[in-house]
């Protein structure tokens, strides 16, 4: 391995001797440390390994946030094999359709969904082994039982090998595979610990989906800085709000209505919040007044999609009010008419990035790889304008590419209407 490669893998394993000994991971009240999560991830290496699982390989993992989750990126990057978190919001034939795109030899998943697994697996020959997340009713392999096995090591990798791959909404309304590489997630977390100034005192409260980029690399960035993460399986925010006291969590990551309900118990006197520095998102501009009022935390504005990890441009609120965030310091970012001429300050167009937050390309689909990297340049689909100060702000998606965000999901309209033909 090059001495300049530095992989998620050995993210772990330098927080693991760095804070060896501190809280990595809280879940349902138990605590693991970093030197215990290491621990599991040299022991899911082994496994892995065992299994015949080598680089490229693709592992699916179906399941609500778990604390598994930590343990199994690890182990997959220790490999070189390609994570493939699934959206357990898609329907049985959006996941069918991941799982016979990507092609997996191996799937993990929740307690929650073990009733699917035989539908939406049994277009899957690829797949080799079906590992529970928790205790089966059906005798599946708990996950548990493959931390007995002997530690395996990691293979040599180059740090733009691809990690993981994460489906997005395509126009046409099948999910494509967007191949995200170490340096990308490493790019990122670096990033946005070094502008929100993210450090081991932090704690992350997992509220996001870790199949999202923006949670997972928030997940990650306390990993890398020797944070805590609160992890949840469903959002309460009476739950929530009380986590956030007891466990003095610094950080969440929201989308509506996540922090108008925790401010709403706030108010009831079910919460004080007072240990919330930072929360990072898309929000109401009155929702970002009433947390920014209570005195103690700052609302940063964020821009981003899969394809360049999520938070390509944050800034705080209060430096620039119902902006969409400023270019982080590892982003390129301009913004070009149809011709891709850049274009006046002030005049809106398609937003374009380059940097090493853009992602490696969509999974077999070479064709429109190239043609969202036209010029050298990724091609997000969305508008936008930058101001005097370089600041962004978002104006929506190009014509042939609107879609619908309820609770942060992408559903673009094709699919709204499929539902509505099928109606009788």
């Amino acid at each position: 391995m090059k001495p300049s490669s530095f992989t998620v893998y050995d993210l772990f394993k330098r927080s693991a001797r760095l804070y060896k000994e501190e809280t990595a991971l809280l879940f349902d009240g138990k605590r693991i440390t970093f030197g215990e999560l290491f621990d599991q991830i040299k022991a899911l290496t082994g496994w892995l390994g065992s299994k015949g699982i080598s680089k490229g390989d693709r592992i699916a993992v179906l399941s609500r946030n778990c604390p598994q989750f930590f343990p199994l990126m690890g182990g997959i990057a220790a490999l070189g094999a390609i994570m493939v978190p699934i959206n357990f919001r898609l329907s049985n034939e959006e996941i069918r359709h991941v799982l016979t795109d990507t092609e997996p030899a191996i799937l993990f998943f929740g307690p929650d969904f073990e009733e699917v697994i035989p539908e939406v697996s049994s277009v899957c020959p690829s797949l080799r082994e079906l590992i529970i997340l928790g205790s089966s009713k059906e005798n599946y392999t708990p996950f548990d039982s493959l931390m007995k096995n002997r530690p395996g090591d990691a293979v040599e990798l180059s740090d733009d090998n691809p990690v993981v791959m994460i489906h997005t909404a395509a126009t046409e309304g099948k999910p494509r595979g967007a191949l995200i590489s170490h340096r990308n997630l490493i790019s990122c977390l670096i990033q946005i610990a070094s502008v929100m100034g993210l450090t081991h005192h932090d704690a992350y409260l997992n509220i996001l989906p870790l199949f999202h980029i923006v949670g997972l690399v928030a997940g990650l960035a306390m990993v890398h800085g020797g944070g805590k993460n609160i992890v949840i399986s469903k959002f309460d925010p009476k739950v929530a709000g009380q986590l956030i006291d007891q466990e003095k969590a610094t950080l969440i990551g929201a989308f509506p209505p996540i922090l108008s309900q925790l401010v709403d118990q706030k108010e009831k006197g079910e919460c004080t919040l007072s240990s919330l520095k930072h929360v990072v998102g898309v929000e109401l501009p009155e929702t970002v007044e009433r947390f920014e009022s209570l005195g103690h935390g700052q609302f940063w504005l964020a821009y981003g999609q899969t394809e360049t990890m999520g938070l390509t441009c944050i800034c705080s609120n209060k430096e620039r009010p119902r902006s969409a965030g400023k270019q982080g310091p590892l982003v390129d970012l301009k913004v070009v008419d149809e011709f891709d001429r850049e274009v006046e300050v002030g005049k809106t167009g398609e937003i374009v990035i380059r940097g090493p937050l853009v992602f490696n390309g969509y999974w077999r689909q070479d064709e429109l790889t190239r043609y969202t990297f036209r010029e050298g340049w990724h091609h997000t689909g969305d508008m936008g304008r930058l101001d005097e100060d370089g600041y962004l702000f978002f104006a929506g998606r190009k014509a042939e590419k609107e879609l619908i965000k309820p609770g942060g999901e992408n559903v673009y309209p094709v699919e709204v209407e499929k539902v509505i033909l099928q109606h009788p």
